[in-house]
């Protein structure tokens, strides 16, 4: 396995949490005993998405303010998680290029969402990317 099934892992634990309106660090340890993952995946997932929960507020906000005239619950759940990796990794993991984050991003919603998601997901990343740099 690698860091893209990592993050395919955390955005599917991230849509399990906000399907399930379940948001604890403890959901985290029960989805990393049932899923076979290697042990820099399972560190990943785990670091990451307690992250996410710590700045889910921080991080939703970055979101809405890139949504024009949509709400967070508008959004698929699928595409939420998926924007919630991508800038968690954009703002606090260093050792990843905010392409890469993005391009992953964009992928993963090929897979697992709508057939067009990754136009309005990669739209909402490039907004979010444009006003972190002139801040």
């Amino acid at each position: 396995m690698g860091r893209k099934q990592a993050r395919e892992g955390a955005m599917q634990l991230l849509f399990q949490m906000d399907s399930n309106c379940v948001f604890d660090v403890l959901a985290i340890d029960s989805y990393l005993e049932n899923f076979p993952f290697g042990e820099n995946e399972s560190g990943y997932i785990r670091s990451t998405v307690s992250g996410i929960l710590e700045n889910k507020s921080q991080i939703d906000e970055y979101i809405t303010n890139q949504l024009d005239g949509w709400s967070l619950e508008r959004l698929a759940k699928v595409d939420l998680a998926t924007l919630r990796v991508a800038i968690y990794e954009i703002l606090y993991m260093d050792d990843i290029p905010v392409e890469v984050s993005i391009n992953e991003a964009i992928e993963m919603v090929k897979k697992f969402s709508a057939s067009d998601a990754y136009k309005y997901v990669n739209g909402v990343l490039g907004g979010f990317v444009r006003a972190i740099d002139k801040k």
